[in-house]
């Protein structure tokens, strides 16, 4: 591994490639949050598209930069539409990012997710901590769509599954956990607040969807995603008062967050 100093350099730099390049990203995502998504990586630099439509979404899917899946509020429709973006993202080499909603909380879900890995490719699964672990086979805690793990096991957890599915795996919670199954970086940034809103760990998908489009190495861009949303949240919290002013900061200091900002305020440890 590079030393800390040009691995954060890396990192910075993704946020530059995503303005200069405005990927376009193709999210199906669930319905309490798509416009958040959407709101977010436009303030990002990404152009979103939020298409899900089942005869449109694989020549969609095949002009896109990157896709986003998203089975929160996993509908029939939605289930058809994600086959075959996956499928079209698989033959026309497009990045897919995984957010396996409550997956841990009905069976239909993991079925799914099973599914998608037979037909397709995934280069991201992005989940809460309960979500990871569930997926690696690990006892976790959760409570519907949230996860109340103590965090015991995580990063085995995690490296364990980044390795049986061949990807990138991040855990998103008190601390954020990013493997390929080899390099681990955990990031100790972010705010309580971030918590408190519906849709933070949505709009980290969709951001790691644009950071995916732009960086060849999944790692960092996956780091660099969640780095910029926890980022963003620590400016934001600095002048809301509480929940719905700090959503609506969010999405500023997302738009105004600088590669210097990576440098002076990034807390990674590098494994």
């Amino acid at each position: 591994m590079n030393n800390k100093t040009d691995m954060i350099n890396n990192i910075s730099t993704v946020l530059t490639k995503v303005r200069e390049k405005t990927p376009l990203v193709h999210a199906i995502t669930n319905y309490v949050t798509i416009n958040d998504c959407a709101n977010i990586l436009l303030a990002f630099g990404a152009s979103p598209a939020m298409a899900e439509a089942y005869d449109e979404t694989y020549d969609f899917a095949k002009i896109s930069s990157a896709i986003y899946i998203n089975i929160g509020t996993l509908t029939k429709e939605q289930e058809q539409s994600m086959i075959m973006a996956v499928l079209s993202a698989k033959n026309n080499n497009i990045p897919v990012v995984l957010d396996p909603v409550a997956c841990g909380a009905i069976k239909r879900k993991i079925d799914f997710i099973q599914k998608i890995f037979e037909i397709g490719k995934v280069d991201i699964i992005k989940g809460n901590l309960g979500e990871i672990k569930y997926l690696a086979g690990y006892e976790a805690k959760i409570r519907g769509v949230d996860s109340i793990d103590d965090g015991s096991n995580s990063i085995e957890a995690c490296v364990s599954l980044a390795k049986k599915y061949n990807c990138i795996v991040a855990a998103t919670g008190a601390q954020d956990i990013i493997t390929d199954g080899k390099r681990t970086a955990i990031i100790e940034n972010g705010t309580s607040l971030l918590t408190l809103v519906t849709g933070a760990g949505c709009m980290v998908g969709a951001l790691t969807a644009a950071t995916a489009a732009v960086e060849e190495d999944k790692f960092l861009a996956t780091v660099a995603s969640i780095l910029s949303m926890n980022l963003a949240g620590e400016h934001a919290a600095k002048t809301a008062k509480a929940p719905g002013s700090f959503k609506v900061k969010l999405i500023d200091e997302i738009y105004l967050l600088k590669e210097n900002d990576f440098e002076k305020e990034g807390k990674i440890q590098w494994i």
